[in-house]
Parts: structure tokens; sequence; C-alpha cells
């Protein structure tokens, strides 16, 4: 598909959902937008393989035609596309692949519903039986939060980590002090609260409309037993519904889109066996992407023995002998202060400046806190952390592989 095959003026400039098909029909890829209009169209800048990735370049030039659907606002396009993305799970959307790192939201299934974030690692610590529903993955960790920012103030909903109820011992402190500032329900009837909830669930489902007509069905009601002030307090949610006020979303959308597009990410990680099969990766994201194509695999030379930060400091020393791959504007390594400090060390002698971050590991090489610039680790958190992931996977398996060679030798 190239530019002139899109009727750019036919593209509404409301926010909502694009869709790339494919010859068949099929859904390759989906996103939301601002402005459709303009989201598609960069999608046809003549360096997309370098401003998004190769993949993405591939998936425009599959795709036959482009299909939209608008929304209300930024925050149910959101929605939508995430909600789109779990259903159909398109080629090119790489994101369902593997979303433990990214957060979801659950409604959990008690006397009074909870809803809570939750990261893909930590669901199973919620077995299903406990969840009356599951939204997500939201890979965009900060346009995550400020939706909810914006949900919050359309539906009021307890958070607290402490189960709420009759039969249990929250934290009442904390739910009453909540209430008082306005982040948790005033009114405790527990139908009032299950009917927000039902329309919490509703609204991430996408189903808007249903919320309204039932809204509209509950003012009438008590328009006709001339309660008044309660018919008007329900009439306030329906506006907020219809108008929902997301131009902070926008501006984050905006804002991490453009800074994330052209964001270059590189994960390294060294696997061993005590020294023996020693390999070292390097793994790419691009706009929060992984990017397979530009993966590299190192055997290390220097060493005979285990020693990581030493390994580390051979696989970026070689890996900066090559000014044609394009610099990241992060480097991120697994591991702690030493593989750090191997790391910066290497591109301080190359007079390179680069920050990097470590990914620290649990007993159970998951990570467990990154150390590094407070403000990289803030806007790239979840790409830090797929690349991460990434680097070990594939530093791992090219690992086995060489192990198996070697005793396959002897």
């Amino acid at each position: 598909m190239t530019r002139e095959d899109v009727k750019f003026d036919k593209l509404p400039e409301a926010p909502g959902v694009y869709f790339f098909m494919g010859k068949r029909r099929e859904i390759l890829y989906i996103g939301k937008a601002t402005s459709l209009r303009d989201r598609v169209r960069s999608y046809f800048s003549s360096d997309i393989a370098e401003v998004r990735s190769p993949l993405i370049a591939q998936m425009i030039a599959e795709a036959v035609r482009i299909e939209t659907t608008p929304t209300d606002s930024v925050l149910e396009a959101l929605l939508l596309e995430t909600n789109l993305i779990r259903t159909h799970k398109p080629k090119y959307n790489t994101l369902s692949k593997d979303d433990k790192s990214y957060n979801h939201l659950i409604i959990t299934n008690e006397e009074f519903p909870r809803v809570l974030v939750v990261r893909g690692k930590d669901l199973s610590s919620y077995p299903e039986d406990t969840r009356l529903h599951t939204f997500g993955p939201f890979p965009q960790g900060t346009l995550f939060k400020e939706a909810l920012k914006i949900v919050r103030e359309l539906f009021q909903f307890y958070d607290d980590r402490a189960k709420l109820g009759s039969g249990s011992s929250y934290r009442r402190g904390v739910v009453s002090f909540n209430r008082q500032i306005g982040l948790y329900p005033k009114d405790v009837d527990r139908d009032v609260y299950l009917q927000t909830v039902r329309h919490l669930a509703l609204f991430f489902e996408g189903k808007k409309e249903v919320i309204l007509r039932e809204l509209e069905q509950e003012m009438l009601r008590l328009a006709k037993l001339q309660k008044f002030e309660e018919a008007a307090q329900v009439k306030r949610k329906i506006f907020a519904l219809t108008h929902i006020h997301d131009v902070a979303l926008m501006k984050k959308e905006f804002r991490t889109y453009h800074d994330e597009k052209r964001m270059r990410v590189e994960g390294y990680d060294v696997a061993h066996l005590q020294g023996e099969a020693m390999v070292g990766v390097m793994t790419v994201c691009e706009g929060g992407e992984p990017v397979p194509s530009e993966y590299r695999s190192f055997t290390i030379r220097s060493l005979t023995a285990s020693n990581d930060p030493a390994a580390l400091r051979e696989v970026l020393s070689r890996r900066l002998e090559h000014p044609e791959w394009h610099y990241p504007h992060v480097i991120v390594v697994d591991g702690s202060t030493a593989q750090k400090n191997a790391a910066e060390k290497v591109l301080r002698e190359a007079g390179v400046v680069i920050p990097v971050v470590g990914v620290v590991k649990d007993e159970h090489h998951k990570p467990k806190r990154l150390i590094g610039p407070a403000n990289v680790i803030r806007q790239h958190h979840d790409t830090i952390i797929r690349v991460n992931a990434e680097a070990h996977r594939f530093s791992i398996s090219l690992h086995r592989k060489k192990l198996r060679t070697e005793r396959t030798k002897k």
C-alpha cells in the first residue's frame, strides 16, 4: 500500500481506532489515534522503517486498505483498541505476544468489588473465580494511568489493596479518608455501588450507550417520583459521560506517541553455564515494539570463565564498532550496579553519551527494580522491561543451542 492509495480527506479528524487490512480482509494491525487522519498519514512518511520499525513498514506494504472507527473521546479509543487487539490478535500487534509486564485492570468478585491495576505477571495472584472482570493488557503505562484518573471522575470505585466488606478487617481510616477527599464513594449502599461497578465494566467493554440508556431511564423514573435532586445528580452523570474531559489524555497521548515513535532502546544480556557456551545478545525496541531483524548475537571471545560484567564489556565494545547500526537512545543491561558500571565505562571510553538502565532481578529472575536515570525510567519503563525480557529470552535460546552443539562435538 502506498500514500497514493489512501484518501486522507475521507478520514475523520476525530479520535478513534484504525485498522490496516490485508488481501483476505484480515486485520493486520490495530491502533488508536487522537486524530485518525493525522495518525494514518504519519504511516506514509518516506522514513517509516527508521521512525517506527521495519516490521511496521512490512505491514504497510502488505495492507490493501484502511478502515476506521471514530469514538467520542481519546479515552474510549484507548479502551476500544485494547479490547479489539485482545479479541482479534492481529498479526502485527506484537503486544499480545507477551503481556506479562503490562498493566491489566481487574474487578474483584467480592461484597464490595475493588478495581485494581495488576501487572500481567501478577494476575495469577488473583484466580479467575476471584475476578468479575479482567481488562487489558494496556502497554502504555503512563497513558493508562492518565486514563484511570478520568475514569475515576466518571465512576467512583474502591482500589484499596485490602478486601472491603462487613466480614473483612480493611483499613477503615484509609477508606474514610479517601471518601472524604472524593476518591471513594460517599454512598456506601451496596446496591448503588454494585450498579456503579457494573457501569464501569460496561464502559471498559465499550458499551457507553447501554449506560446512557439506563441512566436516562433512571432520571425519568426519579423525576416522575418528584425526586428532582436525585434526578439532577443522574443528569450530571449523563452529561459527564457525553462530554468526557480528556484534554490531559490527548496531550499525554500526543507526547507519548511523538516521544516513543523514534525512541530506540537496546537491551543486552549474557548467558552461560558456569562459563560454558557463553553468548551475549543485543535486542532492539523501536516505538515500544521489538524489532527482531535488528537483534544481534555475540560469541564471547575474551573469557573462558564466568564474568558477566567483563562479557558485557566485550559485547558492548563490539557493538560500538558498528556505526552503521543506529545508536540507541537508551541502553538496558540485565543486572545490577556491576553490569551498569561496566556498560557506562565502555561508553565513556568510546566518547559516547547514552543513558544506561540496569534491570535488577529477584531469585526467580523477575524484575525487582530498575537502576539508572529516574526520568528515563519513568518515561520509558514499559519499553525497558520489554527489551530486557526479549534480551533474556534471546540469550537463553542461543546459549542452549550453543551448549547442545558444543556437547555434541565432545
